[in-house]
Parts: structure tokens; sequence; C-alpha cells
């Protein structure tokens, strides 16, 4: 289905923030509200957004939120799902549970090998190492991006390109947090405080220097 660039951009917003008012979508697309109502009910029409309840406010009509729905979820594709869950299961199946983490730790070694070499240019600032990292989650599928908080930073990874073989396994979502970990256990503490299969809207991790 093919779609304007603005409405992209509110599925890409919504997808990343999470539910928003019409006008909040409008000050952030730089757009009038009414614009982007018309957007929003297209997008409707299509299934691809709809509205949450009713958010009443101490002054003022309740306002309503939009959010993504499962075909709106959709469109930020799950990588190479079915072929992942059948490879799962098929070594599962031949090798047990302990074969199947076997495979998850070879895979994500090499993933590890990779991130070091690229933060290896990033320099040794834990903030620049930080905003590399969240470019290669991104480059990776997973939209990542860092917030500053002020006892440290908040990696968000708004979107799993790999959740259906994470559903299969959850040791996959162990060796995710295990290969960041050990990405900066020379500066840095990580801990997992947003989870997908906790029923979050996406996954985060609140990263903390020594």
């Amino acid at each position: 289905m093919k779609l304007a660039e603005t409405q992209e951009e509110i599925l890409q917003r919504l997808k990343k923030r999470g539910p928003q008012t019409i006008k909040i979508l409008a000050n952030q697309l730089d757009m009038t509200t009414m614009g982007v109502r018309q957007h929003i009910t297209d997008l409707a029409q299509r299934g691809l957004v709809a509205k949450t309840e009713e958010t009443r406010q101490t002054r003022g009509r309740p306002v309503h939120y939009w959010q993504l729905t499962a075909n709106g979820h959709a469109r930020f594709p799950d990588t190479h799902a079915e072929v992942g869950v059948a490879l799962i299961e098929s070594v599962r199946s031949s090798q047990g549970e302990s074969g199947l983490e076997q495979l998850i730790s070879a895979a994500h070694a090499g993933q590890l090998v990779r991130y070091q070499r690229a933060l290896e240019f990033a320099g040794p600032e834990l903030e620049a190492r930080l905003a590399r990292l969240a470019e290669l989650r991104s480059e990776d599928g997973f939209m990542a991006e860092i917030r500053l908080l002020p006892d440290g930073w908040l990696l968000i990874e708004n979107h799993c390109p790999l959740i259906a073989m994470a559903t299969a396994c959850q040791s996959y979502c162990q060796a995710e947090l295990t290969l960041l970990q050990s990405l900066l256990a020379d500066q840095a503490t990580i801990q997992r405080t947003d989870h997908l299969l906790s029923d979050n809207r996406r996954c985060a991790y609140k990263i903390q220097q020594f």
C-alpha cells in the first residue's frame, strides 16, 4: 500500500513515540491540525491507526490519542521471520536447548566483533560511543535512539526486526542484553527497563557510567 510522504512520517512518529494527539503531531510536523487530521482519517480508513480511549484533562474536553494498529506495526517488517523461527525449531528439535543456545551465542559473538570494530572509531567518550551504537542498531533495523537522562542515558529500540525469533526463543533476548553489556563493560552498567515481550511498546536499556 503506497502512502503519502507525510503519512509515512506520521507512522514513523507513532512507532517511535507511541500514541500521539493530532495537536502534538501537527506541532512536530509543522502542519495545521486540519491537515494532520485529514491524513490520520485516511490512515484510519486504511486500518493503520486507531484511537485510544479518551484521556480526560483537568480542563477542557477529553483528548483522543492515536496509535498504530497491528497492520500499522506490520509496515515495519520482522526480518526473515518465518525462516528464523523454522531454524530455531529445527535446531531445538535436533540439538535441544543447549544446542540452540550455542547457535545464538555464536551468532552474537560475530555481531559483537562487528560492533566493537565500529565503536573503536567513535573514540573513548561514552556518549560518542552510544551515539554510534544507536546508529549501528538502526542499521540493523531496530530504529534505535539515545536519550540523555539526569543519571545516565537511555538506549531505546523502537522496533525489533526479529520479534518472531525472540518470541520463539527468549534466550535470544538475553543474548541481546549480554551483547550490549559486553560492548560497554569497561565504562558502564546496562539494565533493560522496557521489553517488548513484557507487553511494553519497545525495548529500552538504561546506561549508567561508572
